[in-house]
């Protein structure tokens, strides 16, 4: 069952911009995991390991509970006693199972650190909030079975930069074979249930309103595309097919898509056509 788990925290000290990329969250959730399980901590450690998980960059909590519009860099220091969180979702059972631990003995006095700074982990979500788009979880069966097999319009929010390998280099351009094709190459690395004969020439944009930003940090340069997309199934199309789009599209939340994710890129979800 994918789970996609907020993680709620305040910073007991500073939080330097210099601790705040993909790779220090990604360094913080691991350390997380290795308190619970250091085998399964240093596993996920090694660039070669099944990263059955996804993160989002460390967000400030919004008084106006706009989670649409989220950041993935910072120029500014977090202060002390800021209310922020962060993203991880679950794709495997089992690595969520492995970290049970972890979610139900939560100590809020507990120390961690990012960086330089000390943190306090205050609650994690996984059940939808009204005010929290980014938590939920659902089992795999239900999200197959449930699936609409007549909705043949998908909109996605690309909430982080998203972008795609082509041969040797990225491109930040969302082509519906692009999107579909990572979505549906997790769900079957994943999922029991398996999705076979895709129609992607069916599948078209409709609607973009994207650009392209730039993330840097030490190590590297990342070019994606933030922004909304529609994409619209076209000519005639069975209601099987349908079916496996709309399944796809609804895992995008849990999955990501694209290229980084456990880095914080690729943050996506879909939300009504409306």
């Amino acid at each position: 069952m994918p789970h996609s788990l907020v993680i709620n925290l305040t910073p007991v000290s500073t939080i330097s911009p210099n601790y705040l990329n993909g790779r220090h969250i990604h360094a913080l959730f691991l350390t997380l995991v290795s308190h619970v399980d250091q085998q399964l901590g240093n596993s996920l450690h090694h660039p070669q390991s099944d990263k059955a998980f996804s993160l989002s960059p460390l967000q400030i909590t919004r008084k106006n509970g706009n989670h649409h519009n989220l950041k993935w860099t910072h120029h500014k220091s977090i202060a002390p006693g800021t209310s922020c969180w962060f993203r991880v979702s679950l794709l495997d059972d089992t690595l969520f199972s492995q970290l049970t631990q972890l979610w139900l003995n939560l100590n809020p006095n507990q120390p961690w650190h990012l960086g330089s700074a000390d943190l306090q982990i205050t609650s994690i979500l996984g059940t939808p909030q009204s005010t929290q788009p980014w938590a939920n979880a659902y089992p795999y069966q239900q999200l197959y079975e449930q699936a609409s097999s007549t909705e043949r319009t998908f909109k996605f929010i690309f909430a982080t930069p998203t972008a795609f390998r082509q041969g040797k280099y990225d491109t930040p351009l969302p082509t519906p074979e692009s999107v579909f094709k990572s979505l549906l190459t997790r769900w079957n690395k994943y999922s029991p249930i398996q999705i076979t004969d895709l129609s992607i020439d069916s599948i078209f944009p409709s609607f973009f309103d994207i650009k392209t930003e730039i993330v840097t940090d030490s190590r590297s340069k990342f070019i994606g595309c933030v922004g909304n997309v529609e994409y619209r199934l076209l000519g005639q199309v069975d209601s099987l097919q349908i079916k496996y789009f709309n399944v796809l599209a609804n895992y995008a939340l849990y999955s990501g898509i694209g290229r980084k994710t456990t880095m914080g890129m690729g943050m996506t979800r879909r939300v009504n056509s409306e």
